[in-house]
Order: C-alpha cells, then sequence, then structure tokens
C-alpha cells in the first residue's frame, strides 16, 4: 500500500493504528509509531510504559519520552510528536509521509475513559517538517478491512468470552433486578475470567447496554428499570481482548417469552438468516443492508432500523467496511462483518439479534456461540 501511494513512511497516533502496526496497545494514548515502507518501525512511548512496549511490540526500535519533565511544562504528547519529527529527520523520512488526518474515530486506550485527540500543533509540526503530507487513514482503513491471522485469534477470543458472559448473566438474572444489575453482572464476570483467558489475553474488558422488555429502544442509556419476566432483556456488549473487540447484541428472559415478543424473534430470525446467507467472498457490499431492510418492511415495520445494520469490526467495534444498499464493494474472505438487525416498536419494546461473522470463500463464519433463539 504505501510503495503504491508513494509514502516515504506513515506516522500513526490513534491508538487502533498503533496497535495494527506495532502490536502495542497504548495505555495512555500519547504514543506514536513511525512505520516506514523499508526497515524497522519506530514506536514512541511514555517513560512508564517503555519496558511493556518493549516485552510486547513486534518492533526493536523502541524509545520513551519524558511522562513528567522538570524543565518541560508542556503536556507529554507535544513531546512525543517533536521526537516523531527527530526520528524522520534521523531516518531521512521526511519526503512524502502519511499522517491521520481524516480519523474519524479511534479505540479507547487501555485507560478507557480519558480518550486523546489530535490538535493544530500535531498536524502543523508534520506538515514543517515534511516536504509534503497525506491523508494516510483511509489507506489504512483499507488495508485493515482484511484481517490477519492473529487478529482473527483474538476476536474469536472476545467472542468466547462475551458468550462466557451471558451464559453466566443467563443462569443468574431475575425478575426485579435493574438493568445496571445485569450490567455490572456480565461486565465483571468477563473482566475477571478474562485478564489470563487460556493463557492469551492479558486485559479483557466489557461494556454493556442494558435494557428490559419497554426499556428496550434503539439506543439509550442503561438505567435502574426492572427487568421484566416473559420479556427480552437485551444486551449490546462490546467485549475488547487486547485491543481487539466484538460489537454484539445479544438477549435474555427470564421465563417464557410472550406470544408477541416470540412472534417477533421468529420475524427477526427470518431476517437476520437471510442476511447471514448472503455472506461470501465476492458478494456485494450492499447486499446486507439492502436484505434486512427489504425483509424488516415486509414485516410491516418500514423505514426501520434508524441505526446501520452492517459494519467492520476489528480494532475498533465499528470500522469499514459499512453496508449500504447504495454504496459499492465487494465482500472480501477475511473481513469480520457486524450484523444487526431490529425492530422496534412505538412507546417501547422490541429485539435486535447481532453478531460478528468471518468472511470465507463460500461463505461465512459466526464468531460467538451464544444463540440468537435465545427462547429456552
Amino acid at each position: 500500500m504505501m510503495e503504491q501511494n508513494d509514502l516515504d513512511a506513515v506516522v500513526v497516533r490513534a491508538p487502533d493504528n498503533v496497535l495494527y502496526l506495532t502490536n502495542y496497545w497504548t495505555m495512555k494514548g500519547y504514543d506514536l509509531a513511525i512505520f516506514p515502507r523499508e526497515g524497522e518501525p519506530t514506536l514512541l512511548v511514555i517513560e512508564p510504559q517503555f519496558r511493556e512496549a518493549q516485552r510486547t511490540a513486534w518492533n526493536k526500535d523502541v524509545r520513551f519520552f519524558p511522562f513528567y519533565h522538570p524543565k518541560d511544562p508542556r503536556p507529554p504528547m507535544i513531546r512525543a510528536v517533536e521526537m516523531a519529527v527527530e526520528v524522520l529527520r534521523e531516518r531521512k523520512l521526511t519526503r512524502r509521509v502519511g499522517i491521520e488526518l481524516s480519523q474519524t474515530s479511534q479505540i479507547c486506550d487501555r485507560m478507557v475513559g480519558e480518550p486523546t485527540v489530535y490538535w493544530q500543533g500535531f498536524y502543523d509540526a508534520f506538515r514543517g517538517a515534511c516536504k509534503e503530507t497525506v491523508d494516510a487513514a483511509p489507506l489504512l482503513a483499507q488495508v485493515r478491512m482484511l484481517k490477519t491471522g492473529q487478529e482473527i485469534e483474538r476476536m474469536r477470543l472476545a467472542n468466547e468470552l462475551a458468550a462466557l458472559g451471558m451464559e453466566h448473566a443467563r443462569d443468574n438474572i431475575k425478575p426485579g433486578m435493574r438493568e445496571s444489575e445485569v450490567a455490572a453482572m456480565i461486565e465483571g464476570h468477563i473482566h475477571a475470567v478474562g485478564v489470563g483467558y487460556k493463557g492469551k489475553v492479558e486485559m479483557a474488558r466489557a461494556f454493556t447496554l442494558v435494557w428490559s422488555g419497554p426499556g428496550i429502544a434503539t439506543f439509550t442509556a442503561t438505567s435502574s428499570r426492572p427487568v421484566i419476566e416473559n420479556e427480552p432483556t437485551l444486551v449490546e456488549i462490546w467485549v475488547c481482548a487486547d485491543g481487539y473487540w466484538t460489537d454484539l447484541t445479544k438477549n435474555l428472559c427470564p421465563g417464557l417469552l410472550t406470544v408477541r415478543y416470540n412472534a417477533l424473534l421468529d420475524q427477526l430470525l427470518t431476517i437476520f438468516n437471510d442476511a447471514i446467507a448472503s455472506v461470501h467472498d465476492g458478494a456485494p457490499m450492499s447486499d446486507i443492508d439492502r436484505i434486512i431492510r427489504k425483509g424488516i418492511d415486509a414485516a410491516g415495520y418500514p423505514g426501520q432500523p434508524s441505526h446501520p445494520v452492517g459494519h467492520g469490526v476489528g480494532a475498533r467495534a465499528h470500522e469499514p467496511p459499512y453496508s449500504h444498499q447504495l454504496a459499492p464493494g465487494t465482500m472480501q474472505a477475511g473481513m469480520v462483518w457486524a450484523i444487526e438487525p431490529g425492530i422496534y416498536w412505538e412507546g417501547g419494546g422490541g429485539l435486535r439479534l447481532e453478531d460478528n461473522f468471518l468472511v470465507t470463500a463460500k461463505g461465512c463464519e459466526k464468531l460467538c456461540t451464544y444463540p440468537d433463539d435465545f427462547r429456552r
């Protein structure tokens, strides 16, 4: 990709791109990677993370910048950018350099609650030091669509942990519990069993949105509403295993589904399975969106859902490619898709199903074992 675009190097700051190019998942998000067309990448990290970065990164050239500097009151990310410019000059990589000019979203770092962002000085530093800078974000997104074996392994582990969390909740959910209790039960269980899971996972976290019965809506926050007997409790669940994600929607039901919900689940399962059947190497990306929306229209819910129904998953829970009925492009083996049809009732209630699928030559592989037909 870099040769085709005549790039000397790519400089990345988004934690998911740093992870993709070096195997190091940043702790604070201040770190940078310089990835040359030829030769060893250089990884720049805050000093407290230096030993861990040396241990986990693929590349040997790992350097640190001071997190705190007694003679420099500026934030540490400014020291990181200045060091990156020095590396580009040292390695004679200043002719044509790609930077993330259109990074519309990014993974969290391991601190989670304090995402880092870009600032004008970041862009100015590289534009001033390099003869030419170009946008590398679309190019990185393109190559990241096709997963490597290591990425797929991490995503399998994340999906396994999601299934374990949902099974734990299925065995312990009770009517009258608050939605927030269910969320805490799932997230805590996954974190507890996930760190060190199978001797392969260093860090595992789960993030959920939980809604029960009439609280089910397109998107809203988990609340203190009670779990309703004989109605679904819907769980939007993102699990991260060492920087690689799931994007799933799973359901629980304490008791037996009502007649109305049974009918809705049957409709949605048919639509879901029709969309899954369209996924294979060489199929139009638009098929997922087109098939789901046509099926939901036929089921009597025209115009639903108001959210996208097909997108890539990997080092972010939402990343390219995206399925839209008017968008071009074909599926390729090695892509991982989240497929998520949903139907929502006026006034509250409804259902969504969502799984992650690895595209293969002849079809696709579902990565999470927790069932979509959640009736007992």
